[in-house]
């Protein structure tokens, strides 16, 4: 059972296309090994990458072939040959900007040489017939076995991203508030993890929009995976808003004890709406905004009358509560548009 655990579609997958590919090249009497190697980084996250990058990697594979037959019949089997069939096939490749194929063409390369001993030239079509087998095969065994479906990880991932979004935003605003906002360690490590788990369920979601060209998404998958989408970009806007409070120095604020207690409370509210999606009330939540809102244009209008003119900076105050509000606002659209 652990096994099975460890061993995910794409190890599956792997395993299969490395035997369909073998068994095709012993039937032809072709030396498997440089399928095998074509067949292995051909299984992509998604078969869109497979044949993208498929296209590029049988031209730079004939490349590093030529140098191999080249070089072998000027030089024969001696370190030169392996010196210069590599180089040159690595600045072909480059040259030619075919990155996606480099590795393989340069080992497929310099492993020729050792398997090339009469007939160059046949040699050289052989191993671009194995090429070819190497490649179809995986991207038909993407294609049709185990096809990659990432809908319910880019889900757990988005429980698990405003989970921490809750923790950051309460633990931002509570040392604001504490005025222990100049410690700001624990807060840049949030923010920072916060990040990578957006960065990386955005690359999650981009690679079922690709998949979803070859086995497109119906009915209420394609409408859960259209609101996931727009559920990450409001949590990437929340958490820029966050990033803006840590690293923004503060003077002391001040606020009257009950707009902080307010203040505090609606915080709690919001972090614990994002952490427990069942803790969102909507009605609760407009309150707060509102509250909220009316504590923004109270200190817009205290400090305006104070100084008779507008400050040249805006207080910390106002700063704090702008960028509130528009966590507010996000959360309000992560879970619906606030009625």
């Amino acid at each position: 059972m652990k096994f099975f655990r460890l061993a995910g579609s794409r190890v599956v997958k792997t395993g299969v296309a490395i035997f369909i590919t073998a068994w095709i090249c012993v039937l032809l009497d072709w030396p498997p090994v440089f399928a095998v190697i074509t067949a292995i980084v051909t299984i992509e996250p998604t078969v869109s990458d497979s044949i993208k990058k498929g296209i590029v990697r049988f031209p730079a594979s004939a490349i590093g072939s030529a140098y191999a037959v080249l070089f072998i019949s000027l030089f024969g089997n001696s370190p030169l040959t392996y010196t210069l069939a590599a180089v040159f096939t690595i600045a072909t490749c480059f040259r030619l900007r075919l990155h996606a194929g480099l590795l393989v063409a340069t080992l497929t390369s310099v492993a020729m040489v050792e398997v090339i001993h009469t007939n160059v030239l046949m040699s050289f079509f052989i191993r671009l017939g194995t090429t070819t087998t190497g490649l179809v095969v995986s991207t038909v065994v993407n294609m049709f076995m185990m096809p990659p479906d990432y809908t319910k990880e880019i889900a757990r991932k988005l429980e698990r991203i405003a989970f921490r979004t809750g923790i950051a935003a309460e633990k931002v605003f509570h040392d604001i508030l504490d005025d222990q906002h100049q410690v700001i360690v624990v807060e840049q490590e949030l923010t920072d993890q916060l990040d990578n788990m957006i960065q990386q369920t955005e690359q999650l979601i981009r690679f079922q929009k690709e998949e979803s060209k070859y086995h497109p998404l119906i009915g209420s998958e394609r409408t859960r995976f259209e609101q996931d989408q727009k559920q990450l970009i409001q949590l990437r806007l929340i958490h820029y808003h966050i990033e803006n409070l840590v690293y923004t120095s503060f003077d002391q604020v001040e606020w009257p004890p009950e707009e902080k207690t307010a203040i505090m409370t609606a915080v709690t509210d919001m972090a614990q709406s994002l952490k427990h999606p069942d803790a969102f009330n909507r009605v609760k939540h407009r309150e707060h905004h509102e509250r909220l809102t009316d504590i923004f244009w109270d200190d817009t209008e205290a400090i305006t009358t104070a100084k008779k003119q507008y400050p040249a900076n805006l207080p910390p105050e106002l700063k704090i509560l702008y960028e509130l509000l528009s966590i507010y606002n996000l959360v309000g659209r992560y879970y619906g548009k606030l009625e």
